[in-house]
């Protein structure tokens, strides 16, 4: 059994697509990053970087236990278990691990900065106009090398719908809260239309969207955005 500790992030959803995509069964536990949960000593035990989603899966190699961090590693984990988006050809693994890496030290990282910078900190009153410059320029230009990819190929890698493509579909959804248009970038549209209509990507999507709206309205919104700042500044610790 797949323990799954997780929020309705990109990072966690990419891993609710992973596991809905292989029919594994999970139970999921909420970390509500808004009211700080990621610093919980207990969850520490197992995500030491203080980050989600994480999991444990009870029946690990050799069939004894094993925890996760990081989503990425995570992804390759569950290809590995189940054989399912995961090329074995030496050549497409390689390639398709060379986009899951794109995805968590480039598009990951300065997306989520764009965020950061645009929406916490702003709010905050910690606005910096030149990172909010430098994250938006980064962001338009990971847009454009995705874009120039999907121009000859229908998937990220291996030509073929791998765990490439769930790691990075879940941060480029969120194209608006950027200011970007996918009409702009028409061959990620196009991809990004054929993953979105996967039934396993729209329950993926959904996973714990309603417990965080109902436990957010119990939040002030003061008290969220400290959280999310605060979680930032820890984090450069």
């Amino acid at each position: 059994m797949i323990e799954l500790y997780t929020w309705p992030t990109p990072n966690g959803v990419k891993v609710h697509i992973m596991l809905e995509e292989t029919g594994l069964e999970y139970n999921v536990h909420p970390i509500n990053i808004q009211k700080g949960d990621q610093f919980d000593p207990e969850f520490l035990k197992f995500s030491p970087n203080n980050r989600m989603p994480a999991m444990i899966d009870t029946d690990g190699p050799g069939g004894e236990p094993i925890s996760l961090f990081e989503s990425g590693a995570m992804l390759i984990y569950l290809g590995e278990k189940t054989g399912m988006f995961y090329p074995t050809d030496d050549r497409l693994y390689y390639e398709t691990i060379c986009w899951v890496m794109f995805q968590m030290g480039g598009v990951g990282p300065m997306l989520g900065q764009n965020n950061h910078f645009r929406m916490y900190a702003k709010d905050m009153g910690h606005e910096v106009q030149y990172a909010v410059d430098r994250y938006s320029n980064e962001t338009r230009r990971l847009y454009g090398v995705v874009d120039k990819r999907l121009a000859d190929n229908d998937w990220l890698a291996a030509g073929q719908y791998t765990i490439a493509d769930m790691a990075t579909f879940p941060w480029l959804r969120l194209n608006e809260r950027f200011d970007i248009e996918l009409d702009e970038f028409p061959n990620i549209k196009r991809w990004h239309d054929a993953i979105d209509a996967r039934p396993a990507v729209a329950k993926g999507k959904e996973i714990l969207v309603e417990y965080r709206e109902k436990a957010n309205a119990e939040l002030d919104p003061k008290e969220i955005q400290s959280n999310m700042f605060g979680a930032a500044q820890f984090a450069q610790r």
